[in-house]
């Protein structure tokens, strides 16, 4: 967690200039606006702070629904957030990847052999310094892992993503992924021999995600000679399908779906689960408009029949998932404002009945009615936006939060994966535009309702 939120928070404001030119221009309508109606109105600020004040349960109960409502709708865009950067960052502009004929996942593709032999032969595949194409052949499953330590009624098993590869080097550098600091890539052989056991430990490389989620369910025998209690290291062991599975090297996958996989030898994770052949081949071109030039010869490959696509084009595939959360986000958000504009309302109603005599008297001093009404709402609005500011901030501390969730298509399959939470400029201009417009419509009716009051009604 942040330590200190504000200055995330300032942080976000300085980038309020990269802010889509339609949401600025509602900002500024939106503060001038405000601007606009405080420099017209005639009734002394100090009259709306001096009630305010006095009234300081009211205001706080009621500035308390502005910050419970942008708290939350901060904290569930930050969810969004980190879900469209996880997919953003996954793919790279100059991949191709190569599924079987129909499959839109690679969980669900499966390529011969022989297809992939004729396919990274193919021109416009960039090669390395010594000559090696930049070619991953790959095999992507998911499978069961019981929990060794479950707690009872929680959850008893975990689904965990595997990749297995030919060559992790070549892997690692066409998907832009790098070790931590004494880490290695597994061997060619992808086992290895462990003192005291009788059969060797698969070699694998995790990602930084997957090995907080792993590290979660083991027993005290092993957190006592664990070296981080709170997610596996190099030299770690942990066991799926009666195996043991050795951690040589972590992942530097943040930010991308990769942190939430186990990168293993092809030849010896395929075969352990029953997947003998490849699922995927993602190749590296000189560019994005060089990489588009292959995806187009590889639709046109009379060889085998596959579904090319550029790695950008099949991770934003992935975030239509996106779009369900987006659509909950908005149909929770409307009905929590809805409630809190009545909150408001309710408020300034009670308010305006406890000052009838105030409203005289102002009358009876010169102040225009419409003037009155904007005193009322800009003491509406000023409660609306203190509240939500607050709200800002205290959703502001869930800015690089962890959360899993799933990333698809919609259409079935999908990745479980290891997010971590947003808070942008942009999250925070929805939150100011949305408390602000909270706090007009629950002030309007009440204040409108205030200069109704005839002086000598008002005052008896």
């Amino acid at each position: 967690m942040p330590v200190v939120s504000p200055v995330i928070l300032a942080l976000s404001l300085s980038e309020f200039q990269h802010l889509p030119t339609r949401l600025l221009i509602a900002l500024g309508v939106a503060l001038a606006i405000v601007l606009v109606l405080w420099a017209v109105c005639e009734v002394p600020l100090a009259y709306n702070v001096r009630n305010l004040t006095v009234r300081w349960k009211t205001t706080i109960m009621t500035a308390l629904a502005f910050t419970l409502v942008l708290g939350l709708m901060t904290v569930m865009l930050a969810f969004v957030n980190g879900m469209h950067r996880l997919t953003e960052n996954s793919g790279q502009p100059g991949n191709v990847i190569i599924l079987s004929e129909g499959a839109t996942d690679e969980g669900f593709s499966n390529l011969g052999f022989s297809d992939v032999g004729d396919l990274e032969n193919q021109p416009g595949v960039t090669t390395t310094a010594d000559g090696k194409r930049l070619c991953s052949r790959e095999t992507y499953l998911v499978v069961n892992q019981p929990i060794e330590n479950a707690t009872r009624g929680g959850p008893q098993r975990r689904f965990v993503q595997m990749r297995g590869v030919d060559d992790p080097e070549i892997s690692g550098q066409v998907h832009g992924v790098t070790l931590l600091p004494n880490g290695r890539w597994f061997s060619s052989s992808g086992v290895q021999e462990v003192p005291g056991e009788t059969e060797s430990a698969i070699e694998v490389v995790i990602g930084e995600g997957v090995a907080r989620e792993l590290s979660r369910g083991r027993s005290a025998e092993v957190l006592a000679t664990a070296k981080n209690h709170d997610r596996l290291e190099i030299g770690d062991v942990f066991k799926i399908a009666n195996r043991n599975w050795l951690v040589v090297g972590v992942m530097q996958s943040s930010g991308s779906t990769f942190d939430s996989e186990v990168w293993g030898k092809r030849s010896v994770i395929g075969p352990k689960f029953g997947k003998a052949t490849y699922t995927s081949l993602v190749m590296r071109a000189k560019d994005g408009p060089e990489a588009r030039k292959l995806k187009d010869l590889f639709k046109k490959y009379e060889k085998a029949s596959v579904n090319p696509l550029l790695e950008t084009e099949y991770f934003e595939s992935l975030s239509q998932i996106n779009k369900q959360f987006e659509f909950g986000i908005m149909f929770v958000t409307v009905f929590i404002a809805i409630g809190g504009v009545f909150g408001v309302m309710n408020t300034m109603f009670a308010a305006i009945s406890q000052r009838t005599k105030d409203i005289g008297v102002l009358q009876l001093l010169g102040f225009g009615k419409i003037h009155i009404m904007i005193s009322f709402l800009l003491e509406s609005l000023v409660i609306a936006f203190i509240g939500g500011l607050i709200g800002c901030v205290l959703g502001s501390f869930a800015d690089g939060l962890t959360a899993t969730s799933v990333v698809g298509s919609g259409q079935g399959g999908g990745k479980t994966v290891v997010l971590k939470l947003t808070v942008d400029a942009i999250s925070l201009a929805y939150s100011i535009l949305l408390t602000l417009a909270m706090g007009t419509l629950g002030g309007f009716l009440p204040a409108f309702s205030a200069v109704r009051l005839k002086p000598l009604d008002a005052l008896r």
